[in-house]
């Protein structure tokens, strides 16, 4: 088979003309594909799967075909810039990376000394691959604030891992579940962290059962055996309702909850609160429905859940993660072939060393925004952005004067978008790095070109918990793009941190790997590195929580005066907790249902993936349409109790009519005014960022939930022009 493909490879080579092939790994969403890159003078001509690798098989999304669009569009960043004049006034300066890395430098040694390290904040977007280099920062510096998309995606399922089982479970499809439930999950469009859309696909082929929880009927849920179409922000009542069968039904697994839970009795008691006739009414889930899917998963084994953040973005965030870990343990299903694995990362420096996370001070961390209302989230150095924007906006508990943001557009992808726009047109000083140009580095005072995962070296996927490490190989050098870690390096050496970084990040590399023995060149040698694959670890030596057992009740959470035992947090706008408000606004909006080709504000320029998703829109059921005088292919406004904004409608019968689904981080790069249609169908202008409707122990932003009303465009109108 490996000579067939290599000699694929070859034939490829001398029918195109290729100079040569690169094999290295995607980072076009969270990464981890195995790619090969075709070459031919000089410039990418080609990117296709790679067959031999265990991520992905060969398989390839749009994003990462359309990569080489990203590397030579026109509007590509290739200089470090300066802004002329006041912000947003789109005129920019060139100006070399030591003019740009000293500016910098002065105003961080600047606002460290006037204000504390606690005024700079550093911040990162989904994915990169980043966040070890801007955390080591960032703590060397002493700044406890790193604003992330950790607080509503990832973060909180890798924390309640940690807290209730010792790691984040991930379904072991290598070893073909019988039964698999996704739940707030479209693994058919969204190929997010650990996992990819093919080996859940190859499960379902082998026979997998397939149960799905999804308020829209997505490619999956018309597969499924079972479809739960709940409310939207119901999962924790579904996922105890769930829980309430399977125990009263005595499904779950006995010997394992004897042995390796703790507090069983007090969550039996939480469970108990939540009959199936209280919970179908919450959920709008026939209880029937219910029962056949808690039947099914406990019964079919092994079976592993698969979930996505549209779970973790409510107000129960936390509480639907633990619930889910929950179903995981009493099915018996944890740490076992073809269940929810356990899988250990090769012996590598991880990013929490990397980071530097032991050197920053017990008092600066204690300064930490939001630290003292959001503690689970502090706990994993995650901060709210609306704690950012409040400190920089009213300098409350002090004063943030600066922001550096690395891969992040948070115009686009932060909550209540007016208060974001103010916060950055206000903060004194701002610097971003960027492929292109986007709402948030028209704001900025000087932008960066940022290299592409084409253009660079790097140890791929050291972040995850799926048990590898990719390589990365550089393939192209564009303008003096530079890549995130090289950037950070050369200024971590202008603001006093030389002797904790290096000479160059090669170097860096080699002390990511040095507990494996390898070294950078070493892993240029390989594809990937796997960690020791081991099961039913936990009979030897328990699960890495303090009481060495899954916490059905939170030790930790307790300490910290939480409920230490799960449970449903009703939505915060709602037809039951706001009835006044559903009056006038009558539909449920659902936001980030992701769109093929974009990854969140990404590629929105890029003709191929452009082609997939021209208009931003808007999910709308048949009855409402009517109901509201609006056709397919309308021009609407979306309207909240935050502002309005303009999508197009298009008629969908998969879902209730009483809800709206739109897609998110909608902007217009082909807009050459500077703001580039930020506001115009940004769906962000919609939802809240109140603290008090946020999750209470981590601060996830509520973006499922939110109420609106919906009507025709008017002729002429103009939504934010």
């Amino acid at each position: 088979m490996y000579e067939f493909r290599y000699s694929n490879v070859q034939r490829e080579m001398e029918v195109y003309g290729y100079d040569e092939m690169v094999k290295t790994s995607c980072r076009g969403c969270h990464g981890g594909c195995g790619v090969y890159v075709y070459v031919k003078d000089g410039k990418i001509a080609k990117i296709q799967g790679n067959p031999d690798h265990p991520i992905n098989h060969g398989t390839l999304c749009s994003k990462g075909l359309a990569a080489a669009q990203l590397v030579y569009s026109p509007d590509r960043l290739k200089y470090p810039l300066k802004r002329v004049g006041p912000k947003a006034s789109g005129k920019w300066e060139r100006i070399s990376w030591d003019e740009a890395l000293d500016t910098i430098a002065a105003h961080i040694l600047e606002y460290k000394e006037k204000f504390g390290p606690e005024s700079v904040v550093f911040g990162y977007g989904t994915g990169r691959e980043n966040e070890a280099v801007i955390y080591r920062i960032a703590n060397l510096l002493g700044s406890p604030n790193t604003l992330t998309a950790g607080h509503f995606c990832y973060g909180p399922r890798i924390s309640t891992g940690i807290i209730t089982i010792g790691t984040n479970p991930i379904v072991d499809y290598e070893n073909l579940p019988k039964c698999v439930m996704l739940w707030g999950n479209n693994v058919t469009t969204v190929n997010a962290d650990e996992y990819k859309g093919e080996p859940f696909s190859v499960a379902l082929d082998a026979g997998a059962k397939l149960i799905v929880v999804d308020p829209r009927l997505t490619r999956p849920a018309a597969r499924a055996d079972v479809w739960l179409q709940l409310r939207p922000g119901t999962d924790g009542a579904l996922a105890l309702g769930m829980l309430n069968y399977i125990i009263n039904e005595n499904l779950y697994d006995r010997e394992f909850c004897e042995n390796f839970t703790f507090g069983w009795d007090e969550f039996v008691a939480r469970v108990n609160e939540y009959p199936l006739d209280k919970v179908e009414k919450i959920t709008w889930v026939p209880k029937e429905k219910i029962m056949e899917a808690a039947r099914l998963f406990a019964t079919t084994k092994p079976a592993g859940i698969q979930w996505g953040v549209a779970i973790e973005q409510q107000i129960n965030c936390v509480d639907n993660d633990r619930l889910l870990m929950c179903i995981m343990a009493l099915t018996g299903n944890l740490d076992k072939p073809g269940g929810q694995a356990l899988f250990r990362t090769p012996k590598v420096v991880n990013v929490g060393q990397f980071g530097a996370h032991g050197f920053l001070t017990p008092a600066q961390s204690q300064k930490r925004l939001g630290g003292d209302r959001f503690r689970l989230s502090s706990r994993f150095a995650i901060i709210n952005p609306k704690c950012v924007w409040d400190a920089i906006n009213d300098e409350k508990p002090y004063p943030v004067k600066m922001l550096f943001f690395i891969s992040s557009n948070p115009m686009m992808t932060r909550p209540n978008a007016k208060d974001v726009y103010k916060a950055l047109e206000n903060v004194e000083f701002m610097a971003v790095a960027d492929f292109h140009h986007t709402p948030t580095t028209e704001l900025a005072d000087i932008v960066l070109p940022a290299a592409h995962w084409l253009e660079m070296d790097y140890v791929g996927d050291f972040w995850k918990r799926h048990g590898y490490i990719v390589t990365r190989r550089k393939v192209v050098q564009t303008g003096e793009c530079r890549s995130d870690h090289e950037m950070l390096n050369d200024l971590a050496h202008r603001i006093g941190q030389g002797e904790m970084w290096w000479d160059n990040f090669e170097q860096a590399m080699d002390y990511i790997l040095s507990p494996s023995g390898m070294n950078w060149q070493d892993l240029k040698e390989v594809d990937y590195i796997r960690g020791e694959v081991k099961y039913f670890k936990y009979l030897d030596n328990g699960f890495s929580t303090p009481t060495r057992k899954v916490e059905l009740k939170s030790t930790i959470l307790e300490k910290m005066g939480y409920d230490p035992i799960p449970q449903h947090r009703e939505p915060p706008e709602g037809p039951y907790t706001t009835p006044e408000i559903y009056k006038d606004y009558p539909y449920i909006l659902i936001t980030g249902v992701r769109i093929p080709g974009f990854f969140h504000s990404e590629y929105q320029g890029l003709p191929w993936v452009r082609e997939l998703s021209k208009d931003p829109l808007v999910q709308i059921h048949p009855e409402a349409a009517a109901k509201e005088g609006i056709k397919e292919g309308d021009w609407v406004v979306l309207e909240s109790l935050r502002g309005k904004v303009r999508m197009k409608a298009t008629l969908f019968a998969g879902m209730d009519p009483r809800i709206l689904s739109a897609q998110h981080a909608r902007w217009f790069p082909e807009d050459k005014d500077p703001r580039h249609g930020w506001e115009r169908s940004n769906i962000s202008v919609l939802l809240s960022d109140a603290l008090e409707e946020q999750d209470p122990t981590f601060g996830a932003s509520n973006l499922k939930t939110a109420l609106c009303r919906i009507r025709p465009e008017y002729p002429k109108e103009a939504v934010h022009e």
